[in-house]
Parts: structure tokens; sequence; C-alpha cells
């Protein structure tokens, strides 16, 4: 029996695609990169922002014309996209034969084999359960590399975000199991462990009554075979002391951590439901700076969000040039049903919006570059990617690179390196967001 996989949105939903295909494996299903022989066909969806959901609605639209006319004998649709409007999949396309919900997914193998007995099945189980599939999951980042989810849900409820309707409460996995998954990981290979939920910084208030973020990473640092331990998604107000010693003291740890902080106007912060003003963002960046001076601080901004002015985005302007984040990301809001903003005033075309996302990211553009000018002469540590193809040359990242969404480090020599190799590296030159180097001799 062959399944043919589609795993859609973010790294968060790319582990629970893992999980899936894991569960697959196990259970002797062969997973197939050919859709047209496919026997059964399984979407993971997204639905964060528009573009997002319409890639979702198109690769289900697009496979559902296997199930139509092809080998396809059973279409599965699980994750955000399903869980928020399962009636309107089920009601609407009728080549779906499964719906799971975004804590349904470790049922995958049982919705398959009802499914293929000709049932329409429909599985949502309680918004806030922890799913906990048995067995290990089937990295698809190529082995050096993984991410953890720490957990899953949010309580901060943004007004722009529709992430608690369709993934719960906040809600961390225990510390033991995270150990043991972790432990797998490396004995598979993996370097380098990228922790991510939609919010890091809470880890374990639910389940041990403080922040836990700094334990848990003590216990990771000290499992064999994991050279880094990468955090993302740091909600800034939640930095906190344990944390930041516990960066200056654990080597693994990488100096890296990424600050969603969406914007920098008080009055569309405090619009946003965010818990932070301008100037304590400053404080927070500053303090990371001042105790861990090689710190890379990647961030996230959304432009256009609804009565946001000129003059706004000038400070928005100010704000980014001023503060030099190492990473930064932005894009345009996109108004979501069911969430507070899409309901409010002043609604900004989206032309305008994109304006203002390329205004910001031509100013970072040159920030970085400014940036990666500084770091020629430097040695740092690099992790192989994999070769240029017909060169001489390797693409690798620095501690300073989360896979996916950072700049590459390019690495011209002619030893024979592999993926998930580090290497020392001397930094020669720089181009817009990525160095360039050689082997430190």
């Amino acid at each position: 029996m062959k399944i043919f996989f589609v795993s859609l949105g973010c790294d968060k939903n790319l582990v629970d695609s893992e999980k899936m295909l894991g569960l697959l494996g196990n259970k002797g299903f062969t997973i197939t990169d050919d859709e047209t022989q496919a026997d059964v066909i399984v979407i993971n969806t997204c639905c964060f922002i528009n573009d997002a959901k319409e890639e979702s609605i198109q690769a289900i639209l697009e496979m559902a014309q296997y199930r139509r006319n092809g080998n396809c004998k059973a279409l599965i649709v699980a994750g955000c996209l399903a869980q928020r409007y399962k009636q309107e999949i089920i009601h609407e396309i009728e080549e779906v034969d499964a719906v799971l919900g975004t804590t349904s997914y470790d049922k995958l193998v049982k919705a398959i084999e009802e499914a293929l007995g000709g049932q329409s099945v429909a599985m949502f189980d309680d918004i806030d359960r922890l799913a906990r599939p048995a067995g290990k999951r089937m990295l698809t980042t190529g082995g050096h590399y993984a991410y953890l989810k720490i957990a899953e849900g949010c309580d901060k409820h943004c007004t722009y975000c529709i992430i608690p309707k369709v993934r719960g409460n906040y809600r961390s996995v225990p510390m033991e199991e995270l150990t043991q998954e972790a432990k797998d990981l490396a004995q598979e290979g993996v370097k380098e462990l990228i922790l991510v939920a939609q919010e890091t910084t809470l880890y374990g208030t639910d389940l041990y009554g403080k922040k836990s973020l700094h334990l848990l990473i003590q216990k990771l640092c000290r499992i064999k075979g994991l050279r880094w331990i990468r955090v993302l998604y740091c909600y800034p107000e939640e930095i906190y002391d344990e944390l930041i010693q516990t960066m200056k003291e654990e080597p693994k740890f990488c100096h890296y951590l990424d600050l969603p902080i969406q914007h920098a106007n008080d009055q569309i912060l405090k619009r946003m439901g965010r818990r932070t003003t301008s100037k304590e963002l400053v404080k927070i960046v500053e303090r990371l700076r001042s105790e861990v001076p090689d710190i890379v601080l990647r961030t996230t901004l959304i432009t256009g969000f609804p009565g946001e002015t000129d003059q706004q985005h000038e400070e928005l302007m100010a704000f980014v040039d001023e503060m030099e984040f190492d990473r930064l990301g932005v894009f345009t809001y996109s108004p979501e049903e069911g969430t507070p903003a899409a309901n409010m005033p002043d609604q900004i075309p989206e032309e305008i919006k994109l304006n203002r996302r390329d205004e910001l990211m031509e100013l970072q553009q040159e920030v970085a570059f400014d940036l990666a000018q500084q770091k020629v002469g430097n040695t740092l540590w690099a992790i192989i990617e994999g070769k240029v193809a017909d060169e001489n040359a390797y693409v690798a990242r620095t501690y300073g690179d989360a896979p996916g969404v950072d700049g590459y480090l390019f690495l011209n020599t002619e030893e024979v390196l592999m993926s998930g190799d580090f290497v020392k590296v001397r930094v020669t030159g720089a181009s817009d967001y990525d160095l360039i180097g050689e082997l430190e001799e």
C-alpha cells in the first residue's frame, strides 16, 4: 500500500507530519514520491494566513483529481485547515474520504483503514488534547538537523491570530518525553536540534508551575551526539534570567534567538494584543546583546495592520534601522475570519501593505549587508548542508543561521565533506544575506 504525503505550513506542522510518516512506516505502508502511483494521499494542511490557506486548498483540489480519476483509493486531509473548515471540506469536496483535526493526527492509520473500508471519516478530539503517537518519527530534513516541538497551542490570543482556535490552549510536552525523543533523534544522526512551539519561552508553566525552558535545554545539552541546540519563537516579554544564564553557560546552546515582535508602535502593538511597548522591546534587545555579545537576533514584523498610518510605518522603519536585527522577516497583514482584527475599521489596501513590506525589506537588506561585512575575518563553526553542483564548494550554516529562514555560508574547498559535518571556517567575504568562507587550517 503506497502513501503520497503532502506537508504544508510551518516547522511545527512538519513535526506532526514526520510523526504521521513514522506511524505509516511502522504499519508497513510504503511512502512514495509519485502521486500517480499512490493508493492513499495524505495532506497535512496550514491556514495561518490567507496565502497558506489558498496553498492548502489548491493542494486538496489538485490531489482530488487522483482520487477521482487515478489510482488513489483514499484522500485524507489533516492539520489546521481541516480543524478550521471541517464542515466546508466534508460538504464541498466530495473526493475527501477522511478529515482529521489537529489533535487527532495520531489516529491517522485508523482513519486510513476506515476510509479504505468505504467509510466517510471525521476525527476531531478535544482541542486541548495532546496527541501522543507511538514510535519514532520519519525525518524529512536530511538527517543532520531536526525540529523538536516542545509545546502545543497558545494562550496569548493576539487579535490577528487564529492559532488558539485551531491548536487550543498552551500545553507543554513533558520533559521526559522530549528528552527521549531527542535521544532517539541523536541516535539517528541528528546534530542540531531546533526547539519550536507557538511560544517556546513559556515552556513548563502549565506542567511545572514555572518557566522551565532552561531546565529542558540543560537536559538536552547532556545528550551525546547533539552539537547545537537552537530556540525559535521566544516572545520577548517572556525572556527570563535563567534562560539567558543557561545560554551563557551551555556551549551547545546557540547564541541565537528568534523574537517575534510584530511591530514597534505602541498603539499598533496594543491593538494587536501584544504585551510589550517599544521601550520595553529596546530594553530586552539591549539586555540580550549586553549579556551575550555575539548573540544573533531574528524577528518578524507585520505590516499593514488595520489602522496603521504612514507615520506609524515610518516609526517601525526607524526602529528597524536603529535596532539592526541580524535577521528579519516581514509579513503583510492577513485578515483572518474569526479574529478580532478582521473586524477592525480602517483595513489597509493590499497595495499599501506590499509597498510597506518592500520598504522594510530594502532597509533590512542594507542592515544585513553591513552586519555581514563586519563578520569578514571572523572564524566560525559551520554545519555542512550540501555541495554546490559542479563546483568545489559547499553550502553551510553558522550558529546564526536557522535552516529555511536565514542565509548561508558558501565554503570553497577541494576537501570532501558530508552533510552534517561541522567545520571551522574563516569568513572571507559577504554578499547580501550570505557569507563566503574557507576552511580554517
